[in-house]
């Protein structure tokens, strides 16, 4: 492993750092292995319920793929096994396709987000930035587009015709814009940004893991299906958080007026 993702585990919450500033932390491919163990290690492990994302330093979130490294197997490999390797895996960063995670994930983009690394900031649930927040696609400007998510989810995020624009033209989206056409959810200034979303992450911990999981599985799978198909997945999924004890915990700490201590059980 390369060590350049940094993991502290917090309890029910546990932070990614992607901690190489000195490449505005972009991720080459033995980065991208890295991450892509932590986060099957955060599926897998009952106690970890939510995730943030960030990026060390206060100039760059993810600045994509180092592109040094990424475009070399376009020269060696054939085109085929490069395909079969990087792009039918689980994505940049371990996590923009191919890994499921219900578990909700917050990014705290501290700076640039660009191409990959905006692609990992789609793939979160929520977006908090900093005032010095920048995104883009730049990948027109290189001969491609984006294959990681982003064609997909900005669409779904901000809307067709955003979507389109910053995709099409590549340029860069300044934090105001982004908080304006629904690309991010709050910004929050530099100095406090982390610790605001970490307290945020710890209130969705404090909830039930079930019953987010469940909601976000139903949200994500029910897109673009029809209303009566996603109807009936919803009142499924309801039905089955029915028959867990943290629904139990849930009523009663409602009716002692008290909070509820949930188990994912």
């Amino acid at each position: 492993m390369s060590q350049a993702i940094q993991l502290d585990k917090r309890d029910y919450v546990w932070l990614f750092t992607i901690d190489q500033p000195e490449k505005m932390n972009a991720l080459d491919f033995d980065a991208n292995d890295e991450m892509t163990a932590h986060w099957r290690e955060f599926i897998t492990t009952e106690t970890a319920r939510v995730a943030v994302v960030t990026g060390s330093g206060d100039k760059s979130f993810c600045a994509g793929a180092d592109l040094k490294t990424y475009t070399m197997p376009f020269a060696t490999s054939p085109a085929m096994q490069f395909r079969q390797k990087y792009t039918n895996g689980p994505g940049f960063a371990g996590i923009t396709r191919g890994m499921e995670i219900h578990k909700p994930v917050i990014a705290a983009v501290n700076g640039f987000a660009m191409s990959g690394g905006l692609e990992l900031a789609l793939s979160a649930d929520l977006r908090f930035c900093s005032p010095n927040a920048v995104f883009a696609f730049q990948d027109v400007r290189w001969g491609f587009h984006p294959c990681d998510g982003g064609c997909v989810r900005l669409p779904q995020i901000v809307g067709l015709g955003h979507a389109m624009e910053m995709i099409l033209s590549g340029d860069r989206v300044d934090a105001e814009h982004a908080y304006r056409i629904g690309l991010v959810n709050r910004i929050i200034s530099a100095d406090r940004l982390l610790d605001e979303t970490l307290a945020y992450a710890e209130k969705l911990a404090s909830r039930a893991p079930l019953a987010q999981q469940a909601a976000k599985e139903v949200v994500l799978s029910a897109y673009g299906k029809a209303m009566e198909d996603a109807l009936r997945m919803e009142s499924r999924s309801f039905y089955d958080l029915g028959q867990t004890e943290d629904l139990d915990e849930g009523t009663t700490a409602f009716r002692e007026k008290r909070d509820a201590q949930f188990k994912g059980r």
